[in-house]
């Protein structure tokens, strides 16, 4: 159910719920730390992300060319996008066919029914300067900007993971392919020597005992931006002294694993919006009975008790059971997306030419605490003056996420011992980098901009403003923010968007061909190895490095693909 994502976070059996130091950000979370959820099951964080599926603008693949990636300029990527996708199409969305695939195994469409207030929200950037059209297609150009609602990873109301859309069914039945669960790889196994060869992977299952697989052919390594650089490090192969500190042998020198970390970073504006906001109590009610259950809920805990249910409980069960049984029948309802609805990209001039530097993500919902405070640790009793007033069930609320989509800032991972099971290390260091803060100050001012350009006669109330920080800055409600301000609330509550990338990047740790440089037969094939991050979403990028990854070995040893 793409509306229930939040619940998989902070679940050990679906999260391996990491966390970060933010660097120059996070000063509004509790105790500093920024969550980092990554998906710990099959098809991994793309069974936990908020399924936008969202290419990149095709500068950052030409800018990877640049970069020395040859074959993965746009005109040698569009292939792959194409072919795993299979578009619903829609009324709501103007596509650019050309640049879309019917028939592959992903599903892709728009939300059904639509939220009225995600199409106020294209209306009132389209207001901006902004044109309405494909950002996955021909009309993600020019500098002033595309605005959309999101096509989403969705097929019939339901997410579609890379788990379900290649794997499920058919495919993980074939005699070729055993899939081990519950376990965790420790390391490569490698050949001694100048020149070491990958020659197969040891893991721990759960009951913790070792076991080797030995590999005939080749190692790939799909373990993610944490996991990928983690299990090279593990094996020897990554900065010498950082790797000697914990206590691994180095076999094979590479300086860049776990570096260049990149990820988005977004900011979010919350708004008033009563008429316009859909409340959390709905989409509760959207998800069915077992969404109502106590503590959180009004329905009791053990679902035994609901036959002595007073008349107006038994009618709200009953009123659950139908909604979630007419999402289950035919894929339309409140919850058949994330409720991350609608899109604008643009330029803010302040650089990088190539692509659009710019992202604002929409919400027609405020949440709950259990999302802003437990989820992405957001101080609520800083954030709000009246946190409960603000985040009631019943309240209308709504967001604007404020994202700079090509930051300069990088971080890294770093081992913390040589145990596998000890979670790595992550320095996310946002804001290092000056650049970055006066991108995401043109952001949020886009974001008020286009709060100003609401269509009809409803509009939203005032912008949140932190009850500190407006005292800091001697903020006057109705008043334009001041840079200062709007910096300040970057600083302290902005937060991760799950987009980690780059910690093997082509060049520095793999080549173009994803062999990674030093060791034979190992290959890294996922998020880390992008050359840079895209100006968008990171899941449809991740999947086109696995289809093109899949031909790249294939054309290695000589073997012809399934259509």
């Amino acid at each position: 159910m793409p509306a229930a994502v939040a619940s998989l976070q902070l679940d050990p059996n679906t999260d391996w719920m990491y966390t970060a130091d933010p660097g120059n950000a996070g000063l509004g979370l509790v105790g500093n730390v920024m969550p980092v959820p990554r998906g710990k099951m099959l098809g991994g964080s793309s069974a936990l992300t908020y399924m936008a599926y969202v290419r990149g603008h095709p500068g950052d693949f030409d800018k990877w060319a640049e970069m020395g990636a040859t074959g993965w300029s746009f005109e040698d990527v569009l292939p792959y996008f194409i072919k795993s996708e299979d578009l619903t199409p829609s009324n709501e969305v103007s596509i650019d066919s050309d640049a879309h695939g019917t028939g592959g195994p992903l599903g892709v469409s728009v939300r059904s029914p639509v939220i009225p207030a995600a199409r106020s929200f294209v209306t009132a950037s389209e207001a901006t300067g902004m044109a309405r059209g494909d950002y996955n297609g021909r009309d993600r150009g020019g500098p002033e900007g595309v605005t959309s609602l999101f096509q989403t990873t969705t097929r019939n109301g339901m997410r579609s993971s890379t788990y379900r859309a290649f794997l499920q069914g058919e495919t993980e039945a074939r005699e070729n392919l055993t899939i081990v669960t519950g376990a965790q790889v420790t390391r490569v196994l490698l050949t001694e020597g100048d020149a070491p060869t990958a020659t197969g992977i040891e893991y721990r299952d759960a009951d913790g005992a070792l076991h080797a697989l030995h590999a005939s052919g080749e190692v790939i390594l799909s373990a993610g931006a944490v996991g990928s650089p983690q299990i090279l490090m593990l094996s020897g192969i990554g900065p010498r002294r950082e790797l000697e500190e914990v206590g691994v042998t180095c076999q094979v020198e590479l300086p860049g694993v776990g570096k260049n970390l990149k990820d988005h970073l977004h900011c979010a504006l919350f708004f008033p919006a009563p008429g316009i906001g859909v409340p959390v109590a709905e989409v509760g009610v959207s998800a069915g009975p077992d969404a109502l259950r106590a503590p959180a809920g009004p329905l009791p805990a053990d679902p035994a008790e609901d036959a002595n249910l007073p008349p107006e409980l038994a009618g709200l069960k009953a009123e659950a059971e139908r909604r979630v049984g007419e999402w289950m029948e035919t894929g339309e309802s409140l919850v058949s997306s994330s409720l991350y609805d609608a899109v604008a990209f643009f330029s803010t001039g302040l650089g990088d030419h190539h692509s659009h530097d710019a992202q604002i993500g929409y919400v027609p919902c405020g949440y709950d605490a259990g999302l802003l405070g437990d989820r992405l640790r957001i101080d609520l009793s800083r954030f709000f003056a009246d946190p409960e007033a603000s985040l009631a069930a019943t309240a209308e609320n709504m967001f604007l996420l404020a994202n700079p989509v090509l930051p300069h800032s990088s971080g890294e991972i770093v081992l913390a011992s040589k145990d596998a099971a000890d979670a790595p290390i992550i320095r996310m260091n946002y804001f290092t980098d000056p650049h970055d803060l006066k991108v995401m100050v043109a952001v949020m001012r886009k974001c008020l901009e286009i709060v100003e350009n609401w269509p009809g006669d409803v509009k939203p109330g005032p912008l949140n403003v932190p009850p500190e920080l407006a005292e800091k800055h001697g903020y006057v409600a109705g008043e334009p923010p001041s840079d200062a301000l709007l910096e300040n609330m970057a600083l302290h509550f902005s937060t991760t968007v799950y987009h980690l990338v780059s910690t093997c990047r082509m060049g520095d740790v793999v080549d173009a061909e994803l062999r990674v440089n030093g060791v034979g037969n190992l290959r890294v094939a996922d998020a880390s190895v992008l050359p840079d991050i895209i100006s968008g979403n990171t899941n449809a990028a991740s999947i086109m490095i696995g289809e093109k990854g899949a031909d790249i070995i294939s054309a290695a040893h000589r073997v012809k693909r399934a259509a």
